[in-house]
């Protein structure tokens, strides 16, 4: 490889097991091909294949010896947090020479909410009145962690989609609510409830996941049943973000971050350096990968392989 080329991108992806979502992230993969003049390349950190091992030893055999790794994730939890970052590490084990600079998460960014605006806009339908004539409400719903920094960032993203759209005013939607379909409260059915009971008679259910998958679909699942059970209230719900331009301006945002240099990551809340309350056992706490299935070396899911207290390093 030429030692001037810019360093190959690593889209580093959680994995899933639906073949949709899988589809949905090898797409994704091409559309940055289509329009970055350096090597891209994606892989997972568990439950479906390409394993980011794989990957990255194909990256190594090419010539690569320092790569770009964005995690495709929307939060800093703990995969962004510890899982990719394990990963990493144990690739530059199996891999002399090799180092990386980490990118951080993609949002919240005002890309992505414009993109759940679109996704908002396109479950109504032409047929509805505008979403912000102040009769309809939003249910923004995250996939749920146990950390305690990730869940609140789903609150922060929910209060950014409702500002500059009618919060406070006259007009606009009548209120953004976050929820969680895993992990943490509220549930689905419970943030669905709070906006019934605030007014709501038009409730969009909108998914903060990039690509298709169980989780999402659960979501669907647990939003209809709620509205067969509640027939004079019009719920709808919106597709995921998905595979498209404006995610993928956002990946290319992230990559030149992390060449730049210019990461900015929030460490003020992160339970691995501060003491918060009912998470002080964290703190420290070794960051491990990942078993991937298709990992020759691996042993089943689990946190096995090398442990790396968690430092939030970008540079290594």
């Amino acid at each position: 490889m030429n030692g001037r080329a810019r360093p190959a991108l690593l889209v580093a992806g959680h994995g899933t097991r639906d073949a949709d979502g899988v589809a949905d992230f090898g797409r994704f993969i091409e559309r940055l091909r289509g329009r970055m003049a350096v090597t891209v390349a994606g892989g997972f950190i568990e439950l479906s294949p390409p394993p980011l091992t794989e990957v990255v030893s194909g990256l190594y055999g090419e010539g690569h010896r320092h790569l770009a790794a964005v995690p495709l994730v929307l939060v800093a939890a703990g995969h962004g947090k510890g899982d990719i970052p394990g990963a990493m590490a144990r690739e530059l084990v199996r891999h002399p020479g090799l180092s990386y600079t980490y990118g951080r998460p993609l949002g919240p960014h005002p890309t992505l909410l414009a993109l759940l605006e679109e996704r908002m806009r396109a479950a109504l339908g032409r047929e509805a009145p505008d979403p912000l004539d102040g009769d309809t409400a939003v249910l923004l719903v995250g996939r749920g962690s146990t950390d305690p920094d990730a869940n609140a960032e789903v609150h922060k993203v929910a209060r950014l989609f409702w500002e500059g759209r009618g919060a406070g005013g006259d007009g606009g939607l009548t209120g953004v609510e976050p929820a969680f379909v895993s992990l943490a409260r509220p549930s689905v059915p419970e943030g669905l409830e709070r906006l019934r009971r605030l007014g709501a008679r038009r409730i969009v259910v909108l998914p903060y996941f990039l690509f298709r998958g169980v989780l999402p679909d659960r979501v669907a699942e647990e939003a209809r049943a709620y509205a067969a059970a509640h027939p004079g209230l019009d719920v709808r719900s919106a597709e995921v973000i998905g595979d498209c331009d404006g995610l993928a301006d956002v990946v290319v945002e992230r990559y030149e971050e992390a060449l730049a240099g210019d990461i900015r990551m929030n460490c003020d809340t992160c339970v691995y350096r501060i003491a918060m309350p009912g998470f002080e056992h964290r703190v420290g706490a070794p960051q491990t990968p990942h078993d991937h299935p298709d990992d020759p070396t691996g042993h089943g899911h689990g946190h096995g392989g090398h442990g790396h207290g968690h430092g939030h390093a970008h540079v290594h």
